[in-house]
């Protein structure tokens, strides 16, 4: 879309003597897996040949960013190869894409995932069977490419979800329930609304896997550096047992912003590739969905001011920013937006914020609407996105918390906010 110019008339202009941002470094714990090859080829000892030998099998790709998705994809392709396997992917992302096949797959290529790159066919359909229903008659639906197959393995991160809190969040069972049940599917479950998530999942999942010729689950759990940590196969009969435990695992091992109150976080890109409503609530505090459970600082404002190339316009979540800017917005495909909010049945995540012709003049703005705060004393926090936050770059005014911690340490000396001439903020040194 072309918004053209902006006027906008606020007292004292677009200025603002910003104080300078100091580069800050986030503690967390970094187990980090060091060899994919070898942590898939050894989970899938466990599962007999004579299981998959000969067998057509589907295995699950989303529409999530994973460290490492394209090498785990194509190891576990030849694991089951090697055990005689015919296996192929099935891209399974509920109605991301713009809800089309072709889309799904571009989708997918954005990642990298390809024929070429994993050794197995794509096939890509948003044609849906339905395999079974709950006690209250929702229709549980499946992509009906996988379940013409022999077999099934359902891959996916187990991570904390972005609207909701539950034993079960984002990982196997809801890809298996909504990625899987592509767009017709996961409108019928969202339509119970993410409050009720926490009973709908497990039931939900608990009768597809009975249905269903569901091989084992792939689980991939990654540390709060965005590193893989850990990679685990399950067999079918533990998926819902083992699932539980494992979100557990990621709940603990996800990054923070070890800050209590932020006057302005600046957010450098925005992605669905980044989180499920383009910045992660468990870092911004800002579900959606408007579910309690989020454990995050207090912010004033929030600015958002670009979103990835691997969304494809899916600027979902720019709705959870306060401020943005025209060439941030201008790159975002609103039907995208749409069908995801739509599907999703919370429209929060799809709407506009205030819109500024540039980052110097969004800062501007969202730093003289914060309330009882002056250059010497804004709090301000600036990320690259709410998955690399462990390096992060905070003012002056946050300093005295920092030395205070032992999860932030300071990593150099302070430095000014650099503008290019179209006001665009530039990436920090």
């Amino acid at each position: 879309m072309d918004l053209g110019p902006i006027n906008v008339n606020i007292e004292g202009g677009m200025t603002y003597p910003f104080p300078p941002l100091i580069p800050v470094d986030q503690h967390f714990e970094r187990k980090r897996l060091e060899d994919i090859d070898a942590a898939v080829t050894g989970q899938l000892r466990q599962i007999p040949d004579a299981d998959v030998a000969g067998k057509s099998i589907a295995i699950t790709v989303g529409s999530r960013g994973i460290m490492g998705l394209v090498e785990i994809t194509r190891a576990l392709v030849a694991g089951l190869r090697a055990k005689g396997a015919e296996p192929f992917i099935v891209p399974s992302m509920g109605s991301h894409g713009g809800a089309t096949a072709e889309g799904q797959v571009a989708v997918l290529k954005g990642y990298g995932i390809t024929e070429d790159s994993t050794g197995a066919e794509i096939r890509s359909s948003m044609e849906v069977v339905q395999i079974d229903a709950l006690d209250d008659g929702t229709p549980l639906y499946i992509d009906r490419i996988a379940s013409e197959a022999d077999g099934i393995v359902i891959a996916n991160k187990v991570k904390p979800h972005a609207d909701f809190k539950a034993g079960y969040e984002s990982g196997l069972v809801k890809m298996l329930c909504i990625g899987l049940g592509k767009h017709k599917g996961a409108v019928a479950l969202h339509n119970h609304g993410f409050a009720r998530f926490h009973d709908i999942l497990p039931k939900a999942g608990a009768k597809l896997l009975a249905r269903l010729p569901v091989i084992c689950g792939l689980a991939i759990l990654e540390n709060a550096f965005d590193d893989l940590m850990e990679i685990e196969i399950i067999p079918r009969d533990r998926i819902l047992e083992r699932e539980k435990e494992l979100l557990e695992i990621a709940k603990a091992s996800i990054g923070r912003l070890n800050f209590t109150d932020i006057d302005v976080l600046i957010v450098d890109e925005i992605g669905k590739n980044i989180s499920g409503e383009g910045m992660d609530p468990n870092v911004t505090g800002r579900p959606g969905s408007g579910l309690p459970g989020f454990d995050a600082p207090n912010i004033q404002k929030i600015v958002a001011l670009d979103v990835t190339p691997q969304s494809h316009g899916n600027g979902v979540g720019i709705g959870s920013a306060d401020l943005s800017t025209r060439q941030c917005v201008e790159k975002i495909d609103l039907g995208a937006v749409y069908t995801n909010a739509i599907t999703a049945t919370i429209l929060n995540p799809a709407k506009l914020p205030m819109v500024l012709n540039s980052d110097h003049d969004a800062i501007v703005v969202a730093l003289k609407t914060c309330n009882l705060t002056t250059p010497e004393t804004a709090r301000i926090v600036r990320i690259k996105n709410t998955l690399e936050i462990h390096r992060i770059w905070v003012s002056p005014a946050l300093l005295p918390h920092v030395k205070a911690s032992d999860r932030l340490s300071v990593a150099g000396p302070e430095r000014p906010l650099v503008f290019d001439a179209t006001g665009r903020l530039q990436a920090p040194e």
